[in-house]
């Protein structure tokens, strides 16, 4: 089965391309979301992880 496969893949022009794009783009998505945690305000790193611990947060859902 995986010689079918590799066979058919081999005959397809341009293919070889599509993995290099792939990583470009998972590179670029984890260095942005490095670089968004690195710079990012403390004070909304900890306004944010608070949020589920927030009692005055009042839900219809918790009311019932």
């Amino acid at each position: 089965m995986l010689k079918f496969v590799k066979n058919h893949m081999e005959s397809i022009t341009g293919i070889e391309v599509y993995p290099m794009i792939s990583l470009l783009i998972f590179f670029t998505f984890f260095v942005l979301l490095f670089w968004w945690v690195i710079t990012a305000k403390k004070d909304y790193i900890k306004t944010v992880s608070n949020l589920p611990l927030d009692n005055q947060n009042n839900d219809i859902s918790c009311e019932n």
